[in-house]
């Protein structure tokens, strides 16, 4: 049969396999239980069945049997309304869970009326500035029974302590609240870079967080020590998986400092990893996680409860993968991501919607995301079987080698620490030895695409005549949204009591200090509509703000 002109393949592009993964490690032809020399005492020590310790095959004993995955749709745009609209359509399609994206200024601890936020405001999440703008957000929303996911770091303690009095307000037990506040800054030195503070105040907000919650907010996760971030800056997956433990070990010690029992606070720590297109070493690196997790708390951090062994964590399918040429191919690779990430355990996930190289997600490329995760978790049959994979000689094989590669980088940190991760962690943000590592296999990276090493359908190879003509609405925030919220921001300072809003701005400067927990003095001034940015801005003129080194 004669090849239509649009389906030509070009000159350079690859005839078989080349044995390499995503992270560069070299793979054999064919694996066997050569690779992997199960007997009894490995299968205890290293596997286990899921639920049991070390957790390699998962955290419950029947896993998707039991619940499937929380279905969840990384949404934000607008106002506090607009996101609420677009929650409830969601919540409508299906999905199980809410997770809020943010915009830019209220990321950076700015206020929409700022200088700095001009053309940043509503455009890439919602805009959050006072109490009122969360009143509205949960609009219809019950506290009680939904989960609720918050993309926000550098601010997390004022959203946090916001999110806690608005449920307190409505009258509802805070015991009962149910979700994740990303939270985690270490990332952001190493990938995100929305930082305010230098490295040491900024995690012990963190710390007074876990203090605060484990008597107020027992159910709700305070972390989600996150790896996508520092996997969609470019690293590879070996360094998402050490990073990003290094980053939760850190955390973990810095709750010891403080004198709490890990117990305590362990099981408040989750994890939110990147799912990429290497569908083998994602799921082998979901499993390395585990393992490594439960291990060093068990041994390092002597845990006794078993959740704080745990490793629990949500996915979101990698967003780097997806191109603006052909983006309906982003379906496939979304729902390959999806599959892997189901495979590999997780417990919560985001499938990206296939237009977000272009714009941000319609409601047809958003009802399509949770539409695939609905078709995985009930057609597939794959949730029928806890760890379907498992005692696979591949990957196992792979998990292992995973852990392997992990651990060469632990112990680098922590060696750089003095035998402490977090210590290691924070030279190694100061010294820029993340950002080095990341940027180092981001090139390499984009050399092999360039090269033709590593094909990306639609970009490098199999472009087509017909590549970037798939129509569909593209959904863009309106000027006019900016205007709107600094209009209502303003209504809320001229009917809010000023005085009441600087007295207790001078008692939280007083007590960030002394040192003090800062959530109650916290929550008093979000009672009086006091603003995200005047907040950030008393913790600011106390600590500083963080410089990276211009050596880097």
């Amino acid at each position: 049969m004669e090849r239509k002109k649009d389906e030509k393949i070009s000159d350079n592009t690859p005839s078989k396999a080349d044995g390499i993964s995503l992270s560069g490690l070299n793979l054999k032809e064919l694996y066997n239980i050569s690779d992997i020399k199960i007997d009894e005492n490995f299968y205890r020590e290293n596997l286990g069945d899921p639920g049991e310790y070390p957790f390699t095959r998962g955290i419950h004993k029947n896993m998707y049997r039991g619940k499937i995955w929380t279905i969840r749709q990384f949404s934000g745009f607008g106002r506090a309304e607009d996101t609420n609209r677009r929650w409830k359509f969601l919540l409508s399609q299906g999905q199980t869970g809410l997770s809020t994206a943010f915009d830019m200024p209220t990321l950076m601890g700015l206020d929409s009326d700022s200088p700095l936020a001009e053309g940043e405001v509503g455009v890439e999440g919602v805009a959050i500035d006072t109490l009122a703008d969360l009143e509205k957000l949960f609009d219809g929303i019950p506290l009680e029974k939904i989960s609720v996911s918050f993309t926000i770091n550098a601010p997390a303690i004022w959203l946090y302590s916001m999110y806690v009095f608005l449920a307190e307000k409505r009258g509802v037990d805070t015991r009962l609240l149910r979700g994740t506040i990303q939270n985690d800054i270490l990332k952001e030195y190493h990938a995100q870079n929305e930082w305010i503070f230098p490295p040491e105040p900024s995690v012990k907000l963190i710390v007074d967080m876990f203090e605060y919650s484990k008597d107020h907010t027992p159910r709700f996760n305070i972390i989600s020590v996150s790896g996508y971030h520092i996997r969609e800056a470019g690293s590879d997956a070996v360094q998402e998986l050490a990073f990003t433990l290094a980053d939760g070990f850190a955390y973990v010690e810095a709750g010891i400092q403080r004198g709490l029992d890990v117990d305590e606070f362990a099981p408040m720590i989750s994890f939110f990893f990147n799912c990429h297109i290497d569908f083998f070493e994602e799921i082998a690196k979901f499993r390395a996680a585990r393992r490594i997790w439960a291990r060093y708390m068990k041994e390092r951090y002597k845990a006794k409860n078993p959740r704080s062994m745990m490793l629990r964590f949500h996915t979101q399918t990698a967003g780097c993968s997806l191109t603006a040429q052909q983006p309906e191919v982003n379906i496939i690779r979304t729902t390959i991501e999806a599959l892997a990430a189901v495979l590999g355990g997780t417990q919560s996930l985001h499938t990206n919607s296939f237009d977000e190289a272009i714009c941000l997600p319609s409601e047809l490329s958003a009802r399509i995301a949770v539409r695939t995760q609905q078709v995985i978790a009930y057609e597939t049959g794959v949730a029928n079987v806890a760890d379907p994979l498992g005692g696979s000689f591949f990957v196992e094989s792979l998990t292992n080698k995973m852990e392997e590669e992990a651990e060469k980088y632990l112990q680098k940190i922590l060696e750089t620490g003095n035998g402490s991760f977090y210590y290691g962690v924070i030279e190694g943000i100061k010294s820029g030895f993340f950002r080095k590592e990341i940027a180092r296999a981001s090139f390499e990276f984009q050399s092999k695409v360039e090269r033709g090493e590593r094909i990306i359908v639609g970009v490098n190879a199999f472009q087509g005549e017909e590549g970037g003509k798939f129509e569909f609405p593209k959904f863009r925030i309106p000027p006019s949204c900016e205007e709107e919220q600094k209009k209502f921001l303003k209504e809320i300072k001229a009917k809010r009591d000023g005085r009441a809003v600087l007295r207790n701005l001078d008692e939280l400067k007083s007590a960030v200090k002394k040192g003090k927990n800062l959530i109650p003095y916290i929550k008093d001034a979000v009672k009086e509509y006091a603003t995200e940015e005047e907040i950030m801005n008393t913790m600011k003129e106390v600590w500083g703000e963080f410089t990276e080194l211009k050596s880097f």
